[in-house]
């Protein structure tokens, strides 16, 4: 993980937290700039000017100070030593979906919920019996059983 300012290469990030005061985190959350989203850095900054990134569809110019408060990691950042299963994680807990598991007919169905590679993916909810639970997947809310969420393997942010 390191600052948006400190990438010397370019490619897609995954943001993992914006610091800074509360009005600057409050206005790029309002642009959607929030953790969990992708980035790609078009143009690295040269020393102190800023940089092109492309977010949700848009080209932006940001400086150096705001790159400096975006804290990111690239999307093929994986350690397979520290995977994990879905059904594994806690309440507020996020991960990034790395592998999954099982039949070609479990894999198509969670592909087709929205659970593919590289997708944030974060726990809202779990029934008070422990199954199914509710994660947030792409800005939706989805429910699955304990059983087809061990197939996930994912990577905890």
């Amino acid at each position: 993980m390191e600052a948006l300012s400190e990438l010397k290469n370019r490619g897609k990030y995954i943001i993992i937290q914006v610091l800074g005061d509360k009005k600057l985190v409050r206005h790029l959350a309002e642009m959607g700039m929030i953790a969990g989203k992708a980035v790609t850095v078009v143009s690295v900054s040269a020393e102190s000017s800023g940089m092109v990134i492309f977010f949700q569809g848009q080209r932006l110019a940001i400086s150096a100070d705001i790159a400096s408060r975006i804290v990111v990691r690239g999307v093929n950042e994986s350690d397979p030593a520290k995977l994990k299963s879905l059904a594994d994680l806690t309440v507020g807990d996020s991960g990034i979906v790395r592998k999954m598991v099982g039949d070609r007919a479990l894999r198509r169905r969670l592909m087709d919920m929205g659970l593919t590679n590289n997708t944030m993916v974060k726990i809202n909810q779990i029934a008070p019996l422990g199954d199914p639970i509710e994660l947030v997947v792409r800005g939706y809310k989805l429910s699955m059983r304990k059983q087809d969420a061990s197939y996930v393997l994912l990577e905890e942010v």
